[in-house]
Formats: C-alpha cells, structure tokens, sequence
C-alpha cells in the first residue's frame, strides 16, 4: 500500500468575519491547518496534497516543503474538493486520507489508528465517528441491521428519527483510491446546500464501510467562528501545560500560563502566573519564569530568574537574572550570571558574565565586558540622528550614576566614569572619566530669591488694585 493524504482547506470561513483565510487562523501560535498537517504526517503518507480556494497564495505560503497544493477555483462541496485533491495526488498512492484543514484539534494518533484498521479490514472507506450529547449540525451516521455505516445524513437534509442519533461523521477518512474515485464520479448535488457532499460515497460499498469511533469527542472540533476558535485554543493549551507539567515543570495556577507550539521548558522550572512563552522559546532546567513574563522567540538557560519581564528574540545564559520590569528587544545577548534590573531595556547587546545594569538605564548596540557594573540612570546614546553607532565598555568597569556614553565610544578594562558625566571621548583601561562641569555655590541665593519673588506679587496686587 502506498498512502496519499488530501487535506481540504479551500473555504473562506465565512462566519469568522474575517479577511484571513479559515484555516490561517492560528491556534496555540500556528495556524489551525498546521496542527491538521502534523497529525496526518503520523501514518507517514508518500504524498500530502492540500487543496486551497480562498487566500490560496497565503495558505500555500505557510506549508512545508514536500507538501503540494491544487486550486480549487469554485467550492461546490467536500465532495467536490476531494475530486480536485486527487488530482494532484501521486498516481501511485492507492489509498488515499481525507482530512479537513479546520479542525486543529486532532491527534496524530488518530490517523494511525485509522489507517492501521482500514488496512486490516480490507474496506473500500473507513471513516472517524465520535458519540456527542449534542449532535448539532454534524452529519448523522446511519447504521444498518448489521452494524455497518450504511450512509451519513447531513443535518439539513435529516429526519427527525436521524436527528434524534447522536453519533456524527468526524469529516476524517481512508479510501480505497480507485474505488472513491468511481464513486465520486456518480455523485450528484440533490440536497439542502447544492453541493456534492463526500459521505455520499459510502452507500456504494455496504459492507465494506468501517468506523473508528473515537473516544475524544474533541476530534469533532471544527472552527466555524471565533467563538469556536477560542475553545479549540483553551483545548490546546490545557494539552501543552499537561504535556509540560507531566515532563517535570511545575506552574501553580496552570489556567494562567499561555504556550505556544514549540515551547521547550526543562524540568524543575516553575512557571509562575501571568508567563507567556511563544515563538519556539526554549527555556532550560531549574529556572524561575514570572510572575508576569512574557518570552518570545528566545532561548533562556538553566537556573535563570526572570521576573515581570518582557524578553523578545534575545538569550539569556545561565543563572542570569532579569527584572523586575526589565524589557529585553531583540539582539539582547546576557552573559552567564548576569544581571538585567529593574526598569531596563536593553537592544542588540552584549552583557558578558557577571555585569550588571541593576536599574533604569538603556543599553543599545553596546558590548559590556564581564564583571562590568553599570551605574543608575545610564543610557548609551547609539544614535546620531543619522545612523546607529556602539559603544564598548570593558571588563570590570564601573560607570557612576546618571552617565551618557555617546556612541561610538569605548570605555577600557578597569575604567571608571564619574556620576552624571557625558563620555563622548575614548577612556583607556583603568583611567578615571569625568565630563562635567565643576559645581559653583551661590551664598545667600534662596533669601534673595525669596524676597524678589515677593517684591514682584506685591507689585503685581498693587497694579491690580489700581
């Protein structure tokens, strides 16, 4: 057996009032078709076709190399795509998944289930069903005398005995290749929406029907709207923190923390309430994240403490700390047992082992030797109003309070630099930096002002009296 996957992903998602193709909306920080892509790669199929429609051109800028795309240019029905799918499907895959691109929910497990028992039983067609309380607008799975699946009845064109069943077509499939396509072939649009339905294939083969019923209704889950969008994503997310939890990182109110696909956290870390991990974040063992983190993109090493903290596109090497109210843009590079403070901001910066910049400064396009202290109230002024430059400060550097080195300048190994002085000339290694004026005390300055501020109101209520 050679195996193909078609996954159908052409609809504009109406009711999501949205401009963005249905399947691109993402969930758990991918797009909702990628989480369908994952799961049908379980079986390993020879061949995976998506077919797009509606934002074709973005759909298809999203998916993986090896995975092709076929147009199709009318919607006119499941039935109908699975037709155009399977003609950009390799000849050679003789059995065939159909999948929909809208139900970011299921599990890889689920396809190889499904392949391995439509391959044992020797089936035309096995198909997912799940038992839902309330059907809705699922189709109704109609069973025969002896069991079978003899047909699959969409809701607007049900009885009120099909109604009343509670088992549901899962909209997921296995073919016989050669067999779907005759039966295709003969399906007509004689029902409520006009469109060729694909479960309308199954009354050709009865008998030669399977059902794998699944025992998690969430396999159902297809996004329609917004609303729908949303319990798929709170789904999502109580399956990443279990899978992490489960893995050794401990989160003491879990329903507070957000992870996105991708998100690494090595064991004995604790992520407090508030943490918000995306973009493929890797975070390592026995760290402390939060409360109130927010790490995008960045790679964070072991036994680090980040705390009410934004870090974006940076790495922080191990046991750095960083915050409380620190901001990390991106290029941020924090040596080992470094430490970023409290409101600071750092961007396309090197802090070497061990510096730190505990409080209110700004450090942009800058290299800080290791062992370097950077005073309050530090900024490195990268800009000229034309163009970026850096500034470099060495190893074991102390600058004092309120300083602005204005870039490009460099400051040595052991150097110091006095509080509130503005460094715009080279200081060597273990010189002393000042560059400020001398301070100049006015005897008898606040008496005097005091009396000429009183002269000048008496002057004033007297004009006004006039």
């Amino acid at each position: 057996m050679k195996l193909g996957v078609v996954v159908l992903a052409a609809g504009k998602g109406t009711r999501m009032k949205s401009s963005r193709p249905k399947v691109l909306h993402p969930c758990a920080g991918r797009p909702m078709l990628g989480w369908v892509l994952e799961a049908v790669a379980a079986p390993e199929p020879a061949h995976i076709v998506v077919v797009v429609g509606h934002g074709a051109e973005d759909v298809a800028a999203t998916l993986p190399d090896g995975v092709a795309t076929v147009l199709q240019e009318r919607q006119n029905g499941t039935g109908h795509a699975t037709q155009i799918g399977l003609t950009a499907l390799d000849p050679a895959c003789d059995h065939v998944v159909v999948a929909c691109g809208d139900t970011p929910l299921v599990r890889p497990d689920l396809f190889r289930r499904l392949v391995d028992e439509h391959v044992a039983g020797g089936r035309a067609a096995t198909m997912v069903t799940a038992v839902l309380d309330d059907a809705g607008a699922y189709g109704r799975v109609v069973r025969g005398h002896d069991g079978g699946v003899h047909a699959v009845v969409e809701a607007a064109d049900a009885s009120e005995d099909e109604l009343a069943l509670t088992e549901i077509n899962a909209g997921i499939f296995c073919f016989a290749r050669a067999e779907l396509e005759m039966a295709l072939a003969g399906l007509g649009t004689d029902n409520a929406q006009g469109e060729v339905y694909l479960p309308d294939v199954l009354p050709a083969w009865p008998g030669r029907v399977g059902a794998l019923v699944s025992d998690d209704p969430d396999v159902v889950a297809g996004v329609n709207t917004r609303v729908q969008l949303a319990e798929c994503e709170a789904v999502l997310q109580n399956r990443l923190r279990r899978e992490l939890m489960l893995a050794g990182v401990s989160m003491p109110d879990p329903s507070r923390v957000y992870l996105e696909h991708g998100v690494t956290v090595g064991e004995d870390s604790v992520l407090y309430p508030g943490v918000h991990l995306t973009m493929a974040t890797a975070v390592g063992r026995d760290c402390q994240i939060g409360p109130d983190v927010v790490i995008e993109g960045s790679t964070v090493g072991d036994g680090v403490t980040i705390t009410a903290a934004r870090v974006h596109y940076s790495e922080v090497a191990s046991g750095a700390t960083v915050g409380p109210f620190a901001y990390l843009r991106p290029g941020s590079l924090i040596g080992p047992g470094a430490k970023v403070g409290t409101y600071v901001e750092t961007k396309n910066s090197t802090l070497g082992a061990g510096a730190k910049v505990p409080h209110l400064s700004y450090i942009g396009d800058a290299e800080i030797g290791e062992g370097t202290n950077i005073g309050a109230g530090n900024i490195t002024a990268n800009y000229d109003g034309f163009r970026k430059h850096r500034t470099t400060v060495g190893a074991r550097v102390k600058t004092g309070s309120d300083c602005v080195l204005v870039a490009p300048v460099t400051i040595g190994d052991d150097a110091m630099t006095g509080a509130g002085s503005i460094i715009t000339d080279d200081v060597p290694a273990g010189a002393l930096g000042i560059a400020r004026a001398r301070q100049t005390n006015i005897e008898g300055f606040t008496a005097k002002a005091t009396a000429k501020a009183a002269e000048a109101k008496a002057k004033d209520d007297r004009e006004r009296n006039e």
